[in-house]
């Protein structure tokens, strides 16, 4: 699967890092960041990690997507 992360629509409640500290992290401005890509405005990484779908669904701002 795909995660996709646009950085710019986050507003840092680390919903995502918690259910999911496996593929996300809270960088140093605030916001999550996905463990293990480039730190850019949007993220993109390949994953078999299965709370990423449950990050996404938790998101209140909807920034992150999972493409399966």
């Amino acid at each position: 699967m795909k995660i996709k992360l646009e950085r710019e629509k986050c507003i840092g409640c680390g919903s995502c890092a918690a259910l999911c500290p496996k593929c996300f992290e809270i960088a140093d401005d605030g916001k999550s960041h996905i463990v293990g890509a480039n730190k850019q405005d949007v993220e993109e990484l390949e994953t078999d990690v299965d709370c990423a779908q449950a990050a996404a669904d938790a998101c209140p701002v909807q920034c992150i997507h999972v493409e399966k």
